[in-house]
């Protein structure tokens, strides 16, 4: 009989009661300050991050082959015969390789699927939730690798920043452009190319004009077909509620939340970060 162990990184940002709903093992980032290493999401929150981007840009790391290992490990004494991974975008870190080197050491033991979602943060969390629901419902292995995919094709990620500074600090501008529009107030909007890299959709004057053009993205999917709609920020959260209770108005809206983006995600962003996931059902 299959067993399916769940796993994903910490940057999915998924909230503790699917990820203790759905037993989803969490293998974690870490933020690496000159004195000092933490682990993401466990022992410093994004508030204490942002309060000391003046000070310091600290650094951060993907998990270990080691540790994704010793999970393995855990997995193996527990009895599961099967692992799906969902990971952060290898378009934006080497998350997924420690993922596929693990698996490949035990594939005599545990039968693994690797998915390279190409995306970030909550968009890859809830593709987790679903393969959570999926295993719940007992789904084979089998199945659960077919609809990943599918998943994937369903999710949009729109997101934007106040500043680009964050993303060319940390190396992760991909084709994101913006030294005349910082100098204009040229918001860009930010999705996610076939690499998995950050690219520009468009750009809008104006954070006012920023939020329309969110609302007016979210609302051309959702005319489409009933979605779930997660807003993710770091600090702007009057904007997050704003987007929340206006996506909330669309008939095919199912559910609409706020979340916030957790240490590592925040460090390369910045906390002025305003992002707009839709699942569609």
């Amino acid at each position: 009989m299959e067993k399916i162990a769940l796993i994903t990184d910490s940057t999915s940002g998924i909230p503790q009661e699917y990820v203790d709903k759905y037993n989803i093992r969490i293998l974690r980032l870490k933020v690496i300050y000159k004195d000092r290493e933490y682990i993401d999401g466990v022992d410093i929150t994004p508030e204490e991050v942002y309060a000391r981007l003046g000070e310091e840009l600290p650094t951060t790391s993907m998990p270990s082959v080691q540790e994704v290992e010793d999970l393995f490990e855990e997995l193996v004494k527990e009895g599961y015969t099967h692992a799906v991974m969902l990971a952060i975008s290898s378009g934006l870190s080497g998350t997924i390789n420690s993922f596929r080197i693990a698996a490949d050491n035990y594939q005599d033991k545990i039968q693994s699927f690797v998915f390279d979602s190409k995306i970030i943060s909550i968009a890859v969390g809830l593709s987790v939730i679903e393969v959570g629901k999926a295993i719940e419902q007992g789904k084979s292995f089998k199945e659960i690798c077919e609809i990943i995919p599918k998943l994937r094709e369903k999710t949009m990620l729109y997101f934007t920043v106040d500043t680009l500074e964050y993303l060319i600090k940390g190396g992760r501008i991909g084709k994101v452009s913006g030294s005349i529009g910082q100098l204009l107030n040229l918001k860009p909007i930010i999705i996610m190319d076939d690499e998995g890299k950050y690219t520009t959709l468009t750009k809008v004057r104006g954070s006012k004009q920023t939020l329309n053009k969110l609302i007016k993205l979210g609302n051309d999917k959702l005319d489409k077909a009933k979605s779930k709609v997660v807003i993710m920020t770091g600090t702007m959260q009057e904007e997050a509620q704003l987007l929340k209770d206006t996506f909330l108005q669309h008939p095919n809206t199912i559910s609409a939340d706020i979340g916030i983006i957790t240490p590592v995600v925040g460090i390369h962003s910045g906390p002025r970060l305003l992002a707009l996931v839709i699942m569609e059902e």
